[in-house]
């Protein structure tokens, strides 16, 4: 590729940036490394109005990288709760807690001592140090794999080896023709234009900066590009969970492991079978699951598969013995837990309607 094109590709897209791109995003005002840590972590398979709120919820709690260090698992989870893929989270914490340890409190300006850090790969990398501080490194979030690969014609699927080191290669040649000082606002640029012009559908190309160079435009191939990964089917899966609630109305609530899906999350206690949860509620339970009211079953699509949980709603005496990992929670305490999106919705359903509930029959009394 000739440096008069790479040229072409930078010198089209920082004047769009200046005239359409986002310029009012939290993170930029002001634009300090935590803060734009923070949000490459959030906006990972994440859209940014999704973001911000949490974003902001998130910084009122943990304004600074040693606050979020200091805090514990389950605060930190409770704020993140709802914005799922919660390995971000507990890589965040532990990224944080490793900057105390290892540079003073602050994140690192040097690519190596980033990406090692837990939870920030090459492209997260380079978003940080590009942005908080100008420094010359080159991404490769979603936007951009699919802006370049329009741009230039790249056939095959970007998550491929072969051709992700191709789009890398085509990215840190770009880059190097952005004017010093403008780094960071060419990193938003190519993220802001792979999120409102050069959508995953109906391209606005007739509104693109690049449209006279994109391989994909002259070709009539945007919606071909870039290419497809292999369709797969979804496996089914089928659980059961307990809400189990004690005579106070609280809520018996059970710590997920350290790995695995809803990882230090708590949720409800849970079993791939009817008879292995009654096994469990026999060891651990005083009460009887006859009569339990079963409710809708709830789905929910993780990234590999999909889950179908049937769901028993029972009240019961208590607990047989104190077991690690296990609490009674009152429906106040609920929102400083982590909770799953899916488990937190239907406490809060179940909460809403008892006091509905509650203020009928004293209504009426």
């Amino acid at each position: 590729m000739s440096p008069a094109i790479a040229d072409a590709f930078v010198d089209r897209l920082l004047p769009w940036f200046d005239g359409h791109g986002r310029h009012d995003l939290p993170w930029q005002h002001p634009r300090m490394p935590y803060r734009v840590w923070l949000s490459e972590i959030m906006l990972q398979q994440t859209q940014v109005a999704t973001v911000i709120p949490y974003f902001l919820k998130f910084l009122a709690v943990f304004p600074t990288l040693p606050d979020l260090a200091a805090a514990s698992n389950d605060a930190v989870m409770a704020q993140w709760a709802g914005l799922g893929y919660y390995a971000r989270a507990r890589n965040l914490h532990a990224a944080a807690q490793r900057c105390v340890e290892l540079h003073g409190g602050e994140l690192p300006r040097d690519v190596d001592a980033l990406h090692a850090l837990p939870g920030i790969g090459r492209s997260t990398a380079g978003a940080i140090l590009s942005q908080a501080w100008n420094d010359r490194f080159a991404i490769l979030d979603g936007n951009v794999k699919r802006v370049l690969t329009r741009y230039h014609g790249i056939e095959g699927f970007p998550g491929l080896p072969a051709v992700e080191k191709m789009l890398w290669a085509l990215a840190e040649l770009h880059v190097e023709h952005v004017p010093g000082g403008r780094l960071a606002d060419y990193t938003q640029a190519q993220m802001d234009l792979g999120a409102t012009v050069c959508t995953r559908s109906r391209p606005a190309c007739v509104i693109c900066p690049l449209q006279d160079d994109c391989v994909a435009r002259r070709e009539g191939r945007s919606d071909q590009l870039p290419t497809p990964k292999p369709s797969k089917v979804l496996p089914e899966r089928e659980a059961v969970a307990l809400l189990l609630r004690d005579a106070q109305g609280r809520v018996l609530l059970q710590k997920r492991p350290d790995t695995g899906i809803w990882a230090q999350l708590w949720t409800l206690p849970q079993a791939d079978s009817g008879t292995a949860l009654q096994d469990w509620f026999d060891a651990h339970v005083l009460g009887s699951l006859e009569d339990a009211e079963e409710l809708p079953v709830l789905q929910h699509t993780f990234s590999h598969y999909r889950l179908h949980l049937q769901i028993l709603s029972r009240q019961v005496d208590g607990l047989r013995n104190d077991i690690p990992g296990l609490r009674w929670v009152p429906a106040q305490e609920l929102p400083s837990l982590g909770l799953p999106a899916p488990i937190r919705k239907l406490l809060e359903n179940g909460t809403s309607r008892k006091l509905r509930a509650a203020t009928t029959l004293k209504r009426i009394e």
